[in-house]
């Protein structure tokens, strides 16, 4: 088998299963935080570095929710079993980079994994990250190459795969779907705020030796679990809904 094909093949097979790097991941970052002090021994100091981390973290979902809302109907998301576009994603998002929910997913990775202060925890999760997601974009790419040819290959020569190199923002050619956005990215932001919860109750536990609860993390902790708790439960319901023009949330797209 080429070359080539071997990285297709690779790419999609890692494409149907992307959603457990997070557990090949996690056991990394909470490993780092052996040993973990508060800078200069100031309780302070470590909230400022926590909120930094955060701010990363949100900068990356902030951008899934900017790529998912304005995505055009029939393009792949969170869709795990194939590769699938009806249409070609160029603007918004799509007019800065490729793979915008791949940079989007990397942010938020950076901002947990750099929550430890831990030089190697941010390089092991960069250097695994790139590995995994090459492959798959190698094969997005080549699917998409295949369905759309010339288009494909002149908006590629214009826009980086991964990181932006120069802001040629196109604005989306359709409308915003909050709608879309709270069906498809409420279990993300669940998932982001129960692991940087997990992380400052385990921080805290290194430096104190005692769990204790920061009324701050627990609150918003307590919030976001009401609010995807709810989101889900439309979610469900829009799904059971007979009359699907009266559902609560349209098919969910990127």
């Amino acid at each position: 088998m080429a070359l080539r094909e071997e990285f297709e093949v690779a790419g999609n097979w890692l494409f149907r299963r992307r959603g457990f790097l997070p557990l090949l991941l996690l056991p990394a970052v909470f490993a780092a935080l052996k040993g973990f002090r508060y800078p200069a021994g100031s309780h302070q100091l470590d909230q400022l570095w926590e909120a930094a981390c955060v701010l990363v973290s949100l900068l990356g979902l902030g951008i899934r929710v900017a790529t998912v809302g304005f995505a055009e109907p029939g393009t792949s998301g969170r869709n795990r079993r194939e590769q699938m576009a009806a249409t070609l994603n160029t603007t918004g998002m799509y007019s800065l980079v490729r793979h915008p929910l791949y940079l989007a997913n990397y942010l938020i990775w950076l901002g947990m994994t750099a929550f430890p202060r831990v030089w190697w925890s941010p390089v092991l999760v960069t250097l695994v990250f790139w590995l995994y997601y090459e492959r798959i974009m190698f094969a997005e790419e080549e699917f998409l190459y295949r369905r759309f040819g010339t288009t494909f290959s002149v908006w590629a020569a214009n826009t980086p795969a991964f990181l932006p190199r120069r802001l040629r923002w196109q604005p989306p050619t359709g409308a915003f779907s909050t709608q879309r956005v709270m069906r498809s990215e409420y279990s993300g932001l669940f998932l982001l705020v129960l692991s940087f919860t997990a992380l400052e109750l385990a921080g805290d536990f290194a430096q104190t030796g005692k769990l204790v609860v920061d009324p701050v993390w627990a609150a918003a902790f307590t919030v976001t679990a009401i609010l995807c708790a709810f989101l889900r439960w439309l979610r469900h319901r829009s799904a059971a809904d007979p009359h699907p023009e009266s559902a609560h949330f349209p098919n969910r797209a990127r």
